[in-house]
């Protein structure tokens, strides 16, 4: 997937027993879709946590924010419980065939506190055209862009006009 093309369609459910789809988003520029690792990982954790203490910012800035894992609905739900990121729409049952479809790196347990097979993690910045702006995709749970960045980016971006780069 390349900066400047249509994103896959993605439609899952969330922690909230609603569901969301990224067609269905309406938001005034940006949906900011944050693939995590899993209620395993505290990465994530205080990644998530994070940008749930940024969320208005993002809000402010036109910006909707999804956070999306393969976990089951239990381990999704006690994520949900367990993380202090009450505000923070969390999705759940991302399938292989759809991680794969966003580039997302597969990596398997290699403990009984990890799931079967789980995705690495990736940030997508998609447009409100469903055109990916930017995205960051890791192998392993480390170096991961921190929300504060991507808000500094995102500010860049809207004073100059700055266009999606990567596309050839």
């Amino acid at each position: 997937m390349k900066p400047q093309q249509k994103t896959p369609e993605l439609e899952l459910d969330l922690i909230n027993d609603t569901k969301w789809s990224l067609h269905k988003q309406d938001p005034d520029k940006y949906s900011l879709l944050i693939f995590y690792r899993g209620h395993h990982c505290p990465i994530c954790k205080k990644q998530l946590e994070s940008v749930k203490n940024h969320l208005n910012d993002l809000t402010d800035r036109g910006i909707n924010v999804i956070a999306i894992s393969m976990d089951k609905e239990q381990r999704a739900k006690k994520t949900g419980e367990e993380w202090d990121i009450e505000s923070l729409p969390v999705a759940f049952e991302l399938s292989k065939d759809k991680a794969q479809e966003w580039g997302l790196y597969l990596s398997k347990g290699v403990s009984d506190k990890e799931p079967e097979l789980f995705s690495e993690p990736g940030m997508f910045l998609v447009k409100d055209d469903g055109t990916l702006y930017f995205s960051s995709v890791q192998t392993m749970p480390f170096a991961r862009p921190s929300i504060k960045d991507v808000l500094n980016a995102v500010d860049y971006i809207e004073k100059n006009n700055y266009p999606a780069r990567g596309e050839v």
